[in-house]
């Protein structure tokens, strides 16, 4: 991923106001940041618990989703359905979001269980392990996980837009 600007994430929100967008959270590090290892930015608001945020390059632009989750988590073994890593005792959380356009404004959303830290693309690259879980055995390279990263993190962006 190419770095990207505290500017060019609160322009590019789709799913909150322009208001909210210019009043959350956006992380203070962006220059410390792993971009290399990064498929997408993803963030949680210190502020705000169950609040987070991801950061998503495609190929119209930049998308940046508002996401929420209950905290504390389940306390059971569950799989990302972003990067399949494993995590036990809330390390992965279902993630909301409302969608975009009219259907949002009537309170629709759109879920899926991903890392609460939302560190996907870390974990696909073996960069990052979980602290308890385990990721499971596979034949691809970590090239392939990350491109499978990609694609499962655009497919949660598209259910947005329908």
């Amino acid at each position: 991923m190419e770095p990207i600007t505290e500017r060019d994430i609160r322009s590019s929100f789709v799913n909150c106001s322009k208001g909210d967008a210019k009043r959350l959270n956006v992380p203070r590090d962006l220059g410390e940041r792993p971009w290399e290892d990064l498929d997408f930015l993803g963030w949680t608001d210190p502020s705000y618990a169950g609040r987070c945020y991801i950061s998503v390059p495609r190929a119209d632009g930049l998308v940046s989703v508002a996401l929420r989750h209950e905290t504390g988590g389940s306390g059971k073994t569950q799989m990302c359905t972003i990067c399949l890593t494993t995590h036990s005792g809330g390390g992965v959380s279902l993630m909301t979001a409302s969608k975009t356009g009219e259907s949002g404004r009537k309170g629709n959303t759109v879920g899926s269980y991903m890392c609460t830290d939302l560190a996907c693309s870390l974990y696909a690259r073996n960069k990052k392990r979980p602290s308890m879980g385990s990721r499971y055995r596979e034949d691809l390279t970590p090239q392939e996980k990350a491109q499978r990263v990609v694609e499962n993190l655009n497919a949660f962006v598209d259910r947005l837009y329908t």
